[in-house]
């Protein structure tokens, strides 16, 4: 038996209607009139307030408008595939009778508003029926009411469970939010990366491990490590796919088979579910052998990419974060814009910030989602159906996330004079180099030797040269070593960097 928990009257705000406030036990949802919709300063969450102007195109796409519009096109695919099947029962449509069909994918707000009046509160003859899925049935019934259609609305939702639907759906949308929107994104991140790298390549710094100065690298093989890295990520997703299901009830065509034995429906599933293949970056493959539920194992792996490509994008931040606090990168300043309330002097590292927080907050529901949608008792349960309604908040924030990076890589340049004098500041490290050629000239004890005479000191560079000048060690092998310095240190950094 089910109990349904009756929110308390007090709890509810004015302004929603006590038709309003009609509870469904499948949906816990208190559904708003048009008139009553909130402004983006009114959002309960920022992607859908603050940062709205960077989450549309998700918004269109992981709304409820958006999952009715990917649910209406599997239906309708779906009841135009019944019809083109020979051993079917439902009659072939014309040209025509197909376009009318596919045009009722363009759901516009009014009409996603009757689908979810269908759902919540009723609508026309229809009493409230509490079940999303079931009302883009009845909606799309009632569409097709009065046409040539009308005598084959029963084929409409023929021998599907809900999760038929919804697998296809839901791959669709991540199809579509991933391969459109945020792998774009992620690969323009990628580039202004490479650009960077290549553009200082040359350019040697300080390395610290630890935190402690360490061998010299260049920037811009250290802006090469972090591309290579989405690189990495980017190119998995090549190879990533989203499974889906078609399969009924609990999985065995138990309804399919009833009504049409001779029927392949493996084979329909597999055509069915591949029809919506082209074009797309992210591609959809039929998942056979399912429960009711299509077991998610590739939005795990999907989302466990993303949470990677983004902990990347994350640390990258964290870098380029601490190169303005030692002033290596310089941010410019915009007219008119204030860095602190109280300190005029500030150009503080926001974009950077704001991406990490993002990207933090994206991956603590990426992780979520990848270790709680793979698991479902028996059959069945509906535990991950309000989880998979998050998808687009997640993607949400990556999004900021990379858009916040680019925006504050827009904004720096590099202070190579600060740099240079850093660099300069620490000729100790070179002595990694001093006594590897040691080493390589068979002289005794160089690692030891070079330890007493530079570790946790203060050394110039005159102090290693007198150093050198002291060592008895053939001429040539003095003058190699009077020749390194902490500039000229840097390994084949710039190869690795041209590296393709």
């Amino acid at each position: 038996m089910t109990t349904s928990i009756l929110v308390p009257q007090k709890a509810i705000p004015a302004f929603w209607t006590a038709r309003e406030n009609r509870h469904c036990q499948e949906t816990n949802e208190v559904v708003m009139t048009p008139e009553n919709q909130r402004s983006e300063l009114e959002a309960l969450s920022p992607v859908d307030g603050r940062y709205s102007g960077y989450t549309k195109p998700l918004a269109t796409i992981f709304s409820e408008r958006g999952l009715m519009h990917y649910r209406i096109k599997v239906e309708v695919e779906y009841f135009i595939a019944l019809s083109e099947h020979p051993g079917i029962g439902l009659r072939a449509f014309s040209e025509e009778e197909n376009r009318t069909v596919r045009q009722l994918c363009a759901l516009s707000v009014e009409e996603a508003e009757i689908v979810k009046a269908i759902e919540t509160t009723g609508y026309g003859n229809l009493k409230p029926i509490c079940h999303d899925v079931k009302a883009i049935e009845y909606y799309l019934k009632r569409k097709l009411e009065g046409t040539t259609l009308d005598d084959c609305v029963e084929w409409i939702h023929f021998a599907l469970t809900s999760e038929d639907i919804n697998s296809i759906a839901y791959g669709l949308m991540l199809s579509d939010g991933m391969g459109k929107i945020i792998l774009p994104q992620a690969t323009e991140l990628y580039t202004a990366m490479e650009e960077l790298a290549q553009r200082y390549k040359q350019l040697p710094v300080l390395a610290r491990t630890h935190g402690q100065p360490a061998s010299p690298t260049t920037l811009g093989k250290e802006f090469k490590v972090y591309a290579s890295r989405l690189e990495r990520q980017l190119s998995q997703w090549a190879s990533l796919e989203i499974l889906a299901k078609l399969n009924g009830a609990t999985g065995n065509y138990n309804a399919y088979y009833a009504a049409y034995p001779e029927v392949d429906w493996i084979a329909f599933t597999q055509d069915f579910v591949e029809r919506f293949n082209e074009g797309r970056t992210l591609k959809l493959k039929p998942n056979l052998i399912t429960t009711q539920i299509e077991s998610h194992d590739t939005y795990a792996e999907l989302f466990d990419n993303l949470r990677r490509l983004n902990t990347i994008v994350l640390d990258f931040n964290q870098d380029i974060w601490r190169y303005i606090s030692d002033g290596w990168i310089v941010q410019k300043p915009h007219e008119g814009e204030i860095g602190s309330s109280t300190m005029p002097h500030k150009v503080n590292p926001i974009d950077f910030e704001n991406s990490e927080g993002n990207l933090g907050v994206a991956n603590a529901l990426l992780g979520f989602f990848s270790t709680k949608l793979p698991i479902s008792r028996l059959q069945r349960d509906l535990s991950d159906s309000t989880v998979e309604r998050n998808f687009g908040t997640a993607l949400a924030h990556s999004l900021i996330g990379y858009i916040s990076t680019l925006n504050g890589l827009h904004k720096i340049t590099v202070n190579e004079q600060k740099v240079w004098e850093d660099l300069e500041n620490h000729p100790e490290v070179i002595a990694e180099a001093i006594q590897t050629v040691l080493r390589s000239a068979g002289a005794a004890l160089p690692y030891e030797t070079l330890k007493e005479l530079t570790r946790g000191k203060k050394v110039t560079t005159d102090d290693l040269k007198q150093f050198i000048a002291s060592l008895d060690i053939p001429e040539e092998i003095k003058e190699k070593l009077q020749g390194i310095t902490p500039a000229n240190y840097t390994g084949i950094a710039q190869l690795l960097v041209e590296m393709k």
